[in-house]
């Protein structure tokens, strides 16, 4: 394995480059490191003690990749999620910008016939890492999500921009009680996060991540219509800060929750996978093949490919952070110029730099 780390002033972040997962993202504050990235906890085990035949991705897996596609490779053969989750990058780039650092990284193989490179942002003083995945030429549709991980020792509770809708696939993550469970009922949908159908019958609050529930369940977070961005924000309790994952709901149009709380009992989850959320931002259905054939989200109005097509180049970016804050997350986030905006019920509010164009594609 190969670890390439770029450092800014206050923040760094270090890429797998094996696979190209984020391995860890540090966020220097006046007092403490926050480091808001999930790592499996087989990381650090010796590879020969995993079972046979796992996808590099889930041998490798942390903090935060891209799926192209995402899910089910059943359109160009590739494992899980798509080469650009399981294959080795090469660092191209490294520089300096204006109060900051850049790198940019390319994918080994191509992704139907296009080129792929990760370009990451450290801005000095930001508590963001501004990342951006482009796919260069090739011919063809390819659904695209991020996968970022945080995880929680206690617990905690989320917020999230303006969703029209969740829901849940046709079938469980965990169907068969002799390998795991999941909570949710699956096909479920309701417009409120707060009160999704489980499977026995009961609701379940999407919005609070209780630890003494072992489970595996997967939901789709459908964007209402709002100026933006999109966000998600995880308030974690023993960790006292909070994740904030934000994008362009133009670009990305779901957020796919993957909720990993001791739900697998096989190997190399074992039930000890827990206290983890994934928010995975994405233009996708799950698998290539539904995502460009009809599915639901279309019937929704959502786009869930890109085009790619020769001279073309598709951009899809988002933003990774953290901040200092016991309690409840925000109830609000907005871009101002230079400055992220938080927001909460009573009045409270916080200022963070914030590059106020990258979402929307403006160097700055």
């Amino acid at each position: 394995m190969e670890t390439v780390t770029i450092r800014a002033k206050g923040i760094s972040v270090s890429v797998d480059c094996s696979v190209g997962h984020l391995a860890d993202l540090a966020i220097e504050t006046e007092e403490r490191t926050l480091r808001p990235l999930h790592h499996a906890p087989w990381l650090d085990e010796p590879p020969e003690s995993l079972p046979p035949g796992l996808p590099d991705g889930v041998t490798r897996l942390s903090g935060d990749f891209l799926c192209a596609p995402f899910s089910a490779a059943d359109v160009e053969a590739a494992p899980l999620h798509g080469w650009t989750a399981n294959s080795a990058w090469d660092l191209v780039e490294e520089a300096a910008i204006d109060a900051g650092r850049r790198a940019r990284f390319r994918l080994r193989r191509t992704v139907m016939g296009a080129t792929v490179e990760k370009i990451l942002t450290l801005r000095d003083g930001h508590p963001f890492l501004y990342q951006e995945h482009a796919f260069i030429g090739g011919a063809g549709a390819i659904p695209v999500a991020h996968h970022a991980m945080t995880v929680m020792r206690e617990g905690g509770t989320l917020s999230f921009s303006p969703k029209r809708l969740a829901a849940t696939p046709d079938t469980a993550l965990e169907p068969d009680p002799t390998r795991g469970r999941s909570l949710l009922a699956y096909p479920a949908c309701t417009p409120d996060l707060t009160e999704f159908p489980a499977a026995d019958g009961s609701t379940i609050d999407l919005t609070d991540y209780c630890m003494d529930r072992r489970h595996e369940d997967f939901v789709t977070l459908v964007e209402a219509d709002h100026p933006g961005p999109g966000w998600t924000a995880v308030a974690r309790r023993a960790e006292r800060d909070v994740v904030l994952v934000l994008k362009d709901p133009a670009t990305l149009p779901v957020t796919m929750l993957w909720i990993s709380n001791g739900g697998r009992d096989y190997a190399p989850w074992s039930g000890r996978h827990r206290g983890v959320i994934g928010i995975e931002d994405g233009r996708t259905a799950i698998g290539h093949a539904a995502s460009i054939g009809d599915n639901w989200l279309k019937r929704e109005g959502i786009a869930t490919t890109f085009e790619l097509a020769e001279g073309r180049r598709v951009a899809i970016r988002q933003v990774i952070g953290a901040t200092d804050a016991a309690g409840d997350p925000p109830d609000t986030v907005t871009v101002e110029t230079g400055q992220l905006r938080l927001g909460w019920q009573g009045g409270t509010t916080r200022e963070l730099p914030f590059a106020d164009g990258f979402l929307k594609g403006v160097e700055n």
